[in-house]
């Protein structure tokens, strides 16, 4: 069974992610488990995301999933805007929620080290030159 579709592609902060991800070399997207994932070899961004508390399914349904460099991954989850998501957090995935108040710069910098991580090494060369 199919999921059912989790995002709206006319979201203005989808928009926005499309764009910074679609500026990282060998970028394409694809519909996992209703969610849009930014990947090359391996998905390095999801948009949207959610986490269960009390029991509950809590949505997030404007925000990325990213693997974020391991020595800034407490100080991230520490921030109020961020959440470990259901199934990815354990490995190490966090969720940053979006809004009008958002830093894109601090967003395209997330995606940028959760790219590195992993995207093939001739990706990251062509990035770097």
């Amino acid at each position: 069974m199919a999921h059912p579709q989790m995002f709206d592609d006319d979201d203005p902060y989808l928009e926005r992610v499309r764009q910074l991800c679609g500026a990282l070399p060998g970028t394409a997207e694809k519909v996992s488990h209703g969610r849009l994932a930014f990947f090359t070899k391996k998905v390095f961004t999801y948009y949207g995301g959610s986490l269960k508390v009390d029991g509950e399914w809590v949505e997030h349904p404007h925000s990325i999933m990213v693997l974020p460099d391991p020595g800034d991954r407490q100080a991230l989850v520490e921030d109020p805007r961020t959440f470990v998501p259901a199934y990815l957090g354990p490995s190490g995935w966090i969720g940053v929620d979006l809004d009008d108040d958002t830093d894109w710069t601090e967003v395209a910098e997330l995606l940028d080290a959760s790219f590195r991580l992993t995207a093939p090494k001739r990706t990251i060369a062509e990035l770097d030159s």
